[in-house]
């Protein structure tokens, strides 16, 4: 007998853990700060892969597209993140430079949500980026041809054995096409989960000079 989707889905809870109180009146004026504590506490608290995050785009034709990637820093010129600049997702920002980004820590039952328009580092900047991580990530790089259809798992293989050991041989091997992006936040909201369903959502909206913020409904 196959599995059925629907009693699957009544069986699950969400956050079979103690949730963390938060306070939005002690909450500091600009989210870097709170979302540079928030991570901290994700981190300490065991969550897995705290720092991957969804992205959404949008392609030319307004329609949505969305995966998961990973941070590359937060800092006050926005979230950064990276790929080739001929991937899917690089051409979708070419032609509509705004995106947003979605955080997910269920071991503390919070989100964190940025969207803003995106600007591409330069490309020794973006360089710099890229052999400051991993062989692999070099590697991964180096094989490049993302989203792009492939003829056979064998094709792959090879394309990657070969990028393997040119990035053993080569670390500071240049890719071209490898892009940091950074999203310059005109919102950014903080989602606490509460237990009675009383969730906590604070968000900040640009006013230049500064931030204002406001509480939602849930």
């Amino acid at each position: 007998m196959g599995t059925d989707l629907h009693d699957l889905l009544r069986s699950l809870r969400v956050w079979d853990v103690e949730l963390p109180a938060f306070d939005p009146s002690d909450a500091p004026g600009e989210p870097l700060g709170l979302f540079t504590e928030w991570f901290a506490d994700a981190v300490a608290a065991g969550q897995t892969e705290p720092h991957t995050m969804s992205l959404a785009t949008a392609d030319e034709e307004g329609l949505p597209d969305v995966r998961t990637v990973m941070l590359h820093g937060a800092d006050a010129s926005g979230w950064a993140f990276a790929t080739h600049r001929d991937s899917r997702k690089g051409r979708q920002l070419a032609a509509r430079p705004y995106a947003a980004l979605g955080f997910y820590w269920p071991a503390r039952g919070r989100q964190v949500r940025v969207r803003g328009p995106v600007t591409a580092a330069p490309s020794a900047e973006s360089q710099a980026d890229l052999h400051a991580r991993s062989t692999g990530a070099l590697a991964a790089a180096l094989t490049g041809r993302q989203s792009e259809v492939l003829g056979s798992p064998e094709e792959l293989e090879r394309a990657s054995r070969a990028a393997w050991e040119r990035a053993r041989r080569e670390p500071d091997a240049p890719v071209p096409t490898w892009t940091l992006y950074r999203v310059r936040p005109d919102e950014v909201e903080f989602f606490q989960g509460d237990a009675e369903r009383r969730h906590v959502r604070l968000v900040y909206r640009r006013a230049e000079p500064g931030w204002v913020k406001e509480l939602l409904w849930p």
